[in-house]
C-alpha cells in the first residue's frame, strides 16, 4: 500500500456514481439556480441604491426589495435541495464503497492480512475501511459541491465585474493568479502531511486492536505499562502530524484570502475616486464591490477545498487498492460436477498441504487419508 498519493485516483470513484445520475442532475440544477440567485442579488443591490435611495423613489425601492425577496426565496429552496441531494450522494457513495471493499477483502488470501509492516494488518485495514471512507464521504458530500458552486459564482462574478467596470476588474483579477501559487505550493505539502497523519491514525487502531485482542497474554506478562507508553507515543505522533497538517492548511487559506482581499481594497480606493469624480454611480460601485467580495470568497473556498482534495488523496487510496487487488487463489469458474450414477470407490490420499500464510512451511506434511466405500470417516 505504500504508493504515492495522486488526486487522479479519486476519479476511480466516479463509476460508483453512475446509478445515481438523476440525483446528480437534480443537484447540478439546484447548484446553478443557487449560484445564479446569488449573482442576481448584486444587480438588485445596485437598483436599490440608484433607483431607491439616491432617486428617493419609494415605489421603485419597494418593487426592487420584493424582487430581491423572491430571489432569496429561490436561493433558499435551491440551496436546501442541493444540500440534501449532495449529502445523500456522499453517504450512498461511502456505503457502496464500504460494501464493495469488504466483499472483496473476504476473497483475498490470508497472507494479505499478515503483513503488518506493509500496512495490511487486519486492524489497520478495518480502521481505514471506516476512516478513509468517511473522508471520501465528506469530500464528495460537501467539498465537491462547495467547489462547483464557488467555481460557478467565481466565473459569473468575473463576467459581471467586466460588464460593470472593466478597468476596475483588472485589479481584482491580478489577485487570482497570485492566489494559485500558494495553493499549488502548499497543496503538495498538505497532501504529504495528510498521508503521514492518516498512516499514524491507522497505526493507532492497529496497535490498540493487537493489544486488546491479546489482553490475557499482555496482563499475564505484566506488560501494561510498556503498552501504555508505546500507545501514548503513537498518539502524540499522530497529534503532531495533525497539527503540522493543520498549520499548512491555515497558511494556504490565509495567504489566499490576504492576496485577494488586498486587491479588493485597492479596487475600493480606485472606485471611490471614480464615484467622487462622478464617472461612476454609487450603485454601480456597490454592485461591483459585491461581485468582487463574492469572487474573493469563492477563491478562498476553492483554496480550502483544494486542501480537502489533497487530504483525501493523501489517504493513499487504501480502500481502492484493496478493492482492486486480485486474490492469489480463487474458485474455478466451471467446476466439474459429480457423477449422478451410483458408484463404489475407494479414496486414498497422501500429500503435503501448504496454506498461504507466512512463508511456504507446510501446514500438514505426510498426511495420509483412506476412506472405504460406505464409510464417512478415515
Amino acid at each position: 500500500m505504500n504508493q504515492r498519493s495522486n488526486p487522479r485516483v479519486l476519479l476511480r470513484l466516479l463509476g460508483l456514481l453512475r446509478p445515481y445520475r438523476l440525483r446528480l442532475a437534480l443537484a447540478g440544477l439546484a447548484l446553478l439556480l443557487a449560484s445564479g440567485s446569488v449573482l442576481l442579488l448584486g444587480n438588485g443591490l445596485r437598483l436599490v441604491i440608484d433607483r431607491g435611495f439616491l432617486a428617493a423613489d419609494t415605489q421603485a425601492l419597494a418593487q426592487t426589495l420584493v424582487l430581491m425577496l423572491v430571489v432569496v426565496a429561490v436561493l433558499a429552496l435551491a440551496s436546501a435541495l442541493r444540500y440534501y441531494q449532495v449529502t445523500w450522494i456522499g453517504e450512498r457513495l461511502a456505503a457502496d464503497l464500504r460494501k464493495r471493499v469488504f466483499d472483496h477483502l473476504l476473497t483475498l488470501e490470508p497472507s494479505f492480512f499478515e503483513s503488518a509492516s506493509s500496512g495490511r494488518a487486519a486492524g489497520e485495514i478495518a480502521s481505514r475501511l471506516t476512516a478513509d471512507t468517511s473522508v471520501l464521504q465528506s469530500l464528495f458530500g460537501s467539498s465537491v459541491s462547495l467547489a462547483l458552486r464557488n467555481l460557478v459564482m467565481l466565473v459569473g462574478a468575473v463576467v459581471l465585474m467586466l460588464v460593470t467596470q472593466p478597468w476596475l476588474s483588472a485589479m481584482v483579477l491580478i489577485g487570482i493568479p497570485a492566489t494559485l501559487l500558494p495553493i499549488i505550493w502548499y497543496g503538495r505539502r498538505v497532501r504529504r502531511l495528510s498521508r503521514t497523519s492518516q498512516d499514524r491514525v491507522a497505526e493507532l487502531g492497529r496497535y490498540a486492536e493487537e493489544a486488546l485482542s491479546g489482553i490475557q497474554t499482555l496482563q499475564a506478562f505484566t506488560h501494561e505499562a510498556v503498552d501504555k507508553a508505546h500507545y501514548a507515543q503513537r498518539v502524540e505522533q499522530a497529534f503532531d502530524s495533525a497539527v503540522e497538517r493543520t498549520q499548512q492548511r491555515a497558511w494556504l487559506t490565509g495567504i489566499a484570502m490576504l492576496v485577494v482581499f488586498a486587491a479588493v481594497g485597492l479596487m475600493l480606493w480606485q472606485g471611490g475616486q471614480a464615484v467622487l469624480a462622478g464617472t461612476m454611480s454609487a450603485g454601480e460601485l456597490s454592485a461591483f464591490i459585491f461581485y468582487a467580495v463574492l469572487a474573493a470568497g469563492a477563491i478562498a473556498t476553492l483554496a480550502e477545498v483544494a486542501g480537502d482534495v489533497q487530504r483525501a488523496a493523501g489517504q493513499r487510496s487504501a480502500c481502492l487498492n484493496c478493492s482492486t487487488r486480485h486474490p492469489l487463489s480463487s474458485p474455478p469458474h466451471n467446476p466439474p460436477s459429480l457423477p449422478k450414477r451410483h458408484c463404489v470407490a475407494r479414496l486414498g490420499w497422501k500429500t503435503s498441504i501448504s496454506l498461504i500464510l507466512a512463508g511456504e512451511t507446510p501446514a500438514l506434511d505426510g498426511f495420509d487419508l483412506h476412506i472405504q466405500p460406505g464409510s464417512g470417516s478415515p
